[in-house]
C-alpha cells in the first residue's frame, strides 16, 4: 500500500516465488520515528536504482522487518551480528527457503551500502548457495487434465496462456489488450524481468477460448482484470491453480512458474532450438535456459545403458540363445 508517495509493507510482500505474510511478523514492534524516516529514504533509494516494483516491495519488506527486529538498537549501532540474528530468526522461525534467504541477504546488503553510518560489514553477511534442484514439469496429459478440470472460464484462459506462451505470472497479469497481435500470432511482453521487452507466440488452439473469454468478461484495459477493475492478483492465480491441481489429481507441487517450465521443456522435446527458447523465455544468459536440457525425456530415452549394449553383444555372439536375459 502507498501513503503519501511512500511504500508501506502492511499486508503482503510478494513476487513469483514467495509471499511474506503480515501475520508472520506480528510479534515485531513498530518502527520508531528515526527508523521510519530512514526506511522511507531507503525505499526512494531502491526506486532511484530503477529496480522493478516487485523488487522494491520485496527488498523494502525485508529491511523494514529487520529494523523492527532490532527496535532496541540505534541505527548507528546496527552491525553484522544483528543481521545474523535476524536471518537466523527468519530461517528458523519462518522456515524461509534458500531462494527467499538469498533475496533477504541481498536486500540487507543494499541497506548497508545505502546507510554506511551503520556498523554492518557487508563482507561478513553470508550468502547461501542456490539450490540446484531441477524444475517440476507437468507431462502433456497433466496439462490437458488441468485445463479440462478447470471449469471457470477466466481461470482456464489464465492456465492456457501461462503454458501456451511460457509467461511469468507477473507478465500475464500485466498484459494489456493492446499487446495482442493475432495476425502475427504474437504477444508483446513489455518491461519484463530486467526491464526488457520481447515477443512471444500465441497458441492458435486457444483462439476460441480467448474469444469466448473476451465476450464473456469484456475486459477494459488489462487482459485479465480484477472484478473491481485493475490488475488481477498473482495470489489469486496461485490459489485457483492449486485447487485445479487437486481436481485433476496432480500431486506435484505446481505453481504458475511450473507451467512456464513445462512449456520450455516440451518445446525442447519437440525439437525447437534452445536459442529460440531462450529468446521466447526472455533469458539473458543461455545457461539459464540450459537447465531444461536436464529434464527433457526425449534425449534421455534415446541414451542406451552400457549394460544393454553388453547384453546385446553377448546375445549376438551366442548362436544357441539369441535372446540372452539377466533373469
Amino acid at each position: 500500500m502507498k501513503k503519501g508517495g511512500i511504500l508501506l509493507i502492511n499486508d503482503l510482500t510478494t513476487n513469483d516465488d514467495f509471499t511474506i505474510k503480515k501475520s508472520e511478523h506480528q510479534g515485531l514492534k513498530p518502527l520508531n520515528k528515526e527508523k521510519r524516516i530512514l526506511f522511507q529514504h531507503f525505499v526512494k533509494f531502491l526506486k532511484g536504482k530503477r529496480f522493478s516494483e516487485s523488487t522494491v516491495t520485496t527488498y523494502s519488506g525485508f529491511v523494514q522487518n529487520f529494523l523492527r527486529f532490532t527496535t532496541n538498537k540505534s541505527l548507528s549501532e546496527l552491525n553484522e551480528n544483528d543481521v545474523r540474528l535476524y536471518i537466523e530468526w527468519c530461517v528458523g522461525t519462518l522456515n524461509y527457503s534458500v531462494s527467499t534467504h538469498r533475496q533477504m541477504v541481498s536486500s540487507l546488503k543494499h541497506f548497508a551500502y545505502f546507510y554506511p553510518a551503520c556498523s554492518i560489514n557487508v563482507e561478513k553477511i553470508h550468502m547461501p548457495q542456490k539450490d540446484k534442484r531441477l524444475p517440476v514439469v507437468l507431462n502433456f496429459n497433466e496439462v490437458l487434465s488441468l485445463l479440462q478440470t478447470t471449469k471457470n472460464l477466466k481461470h482456464r484462459v489464465v492456465i492456457a496462456m501461462l503454458y501456451g506462451s511460457g509467461l511469468r505470472v507477473g507478465e500475464l497479469i500485466s498484459l494489456e489488450l493492446k499487446d495482442f497481435d493475432f495476425k502475427r500470432l504474437q504477444l508483446h511482453i513489455r518491461n519484463s524481468k530486467g526491464r526488457k521487452d520481447r515477443y512471444v507466440t500465441i497458441a492458435k488452439s486457444i483462439f476460441p477460448l480467448i474469444k469466448n473469454y473476451y465476450n464473456s468478461y469484456s475486459p477494459k484495459k488489462y487482459f485479465i482484470e480484477n472484478p473491481k477493475g485493475g490488475k488481477y492478483s498473482a495470489s489469486s492465480v496461485r490459489a485457483f491453480l492449486k485447487q485445479s491441481c487437486k481436481l485433476a489429481n496432480i500431486t506435484k507441487r505446481v505453481t504458475p512458474h511450473t507451467l512456464r517450465h513445462s512449456y520450455a521443456t516440451h518445446m525442447l522435446e519437440n525439437g525447437i532450438d534452445i536459442r529460440y527458447i531462450q529468446e521466447l523465455l526472455g533469458h539473458s544468459r543461455p545457461e539459464t535456459t540450459m537447465i531444461y536440457t536436464h529434464v527433457t525425456k526425449k534425449d534421455l530415452q534415446e541414451i542406451k545403458s552400457p549394460l544393454d549394449s553388453i547384453v546385446t553383444k553377448l546375445s549376438l555372439q551366442d548362436n544357441v540363445n539369441k535372446k540372452l536375459t539377466l533373469s
